[in-house]
């Protein structure tokens, strides 16, 4: 007696992934036209059986794959979060060193030229000093001049 099977491909969906049953069919059922009702209602039930054990099973699958892909993806989120916020924090230092580094050279820049501004003060300082001890000469040996000839200045007060 030879058994004959037939695939039964899947409802829905077209996916490679979901194999193929093959369904023995019930033997005499092709023969055995003239068989007792029950039989057949037997064989129909445990199709009906097989169908839902089938379909619980597809169930289940989808379920878990679900579990497995919401699972996947609140992980990849927390990385995510976790890799922005590294990020962040991480960039707020970059800024903060650049800004010190930025203030650190204005500092210097405005002490150099708070040196200059002192060294040019001095210069002049030292200057207008040189031009007071030539002139408190000058007129110190302007006035031995006049005493030695006994001339008064012309001019007195010569600021006003």
């Amino acid at each position: 007696m030879r058994r004959e099977m037939t695939v039964t491909p899947p409802e829905g969906k077209s996916d490679e992934s979901i194999a193929l049953v093959a369904a023995p069919k019930a033997p005499g059922t092709a023969r055995n036209k003239g068989s007792s009702g029950s039989v057949d209602r037997d064989l129909a039930l445990a199709e009906v059986e097989k169908e839902k054990k089938l379909t619980f099973i597809k169930a289940w699958e989808e379920s878990e794959k679900t579990k497995a892909d919401n699972k996947a993806q609140k992980k990849m989120s927390t990385i995510t979060s976790w890799e922005n916020s590294k990020k962040a924090a991480k960039e707020a230092d970059l800024r903060k060193t650049e800004l010190e580094k930025k203030k650190a050279e204005y500092g210097e820049k405005v002490k150099n030229k708070v040196a200059l501004i002192h060294k040019q003060a001095e210069e002049k300082r030292a200057t207008i000093q040189a031009e007071r001890s030539e002139q408190i000469l000058k007129a110190g040996e302007v006035a031995a001049k006049y005493r030695a000839a006994g001339y008064m200045p012309k001019k007195f007060l010569g600021c006003f």
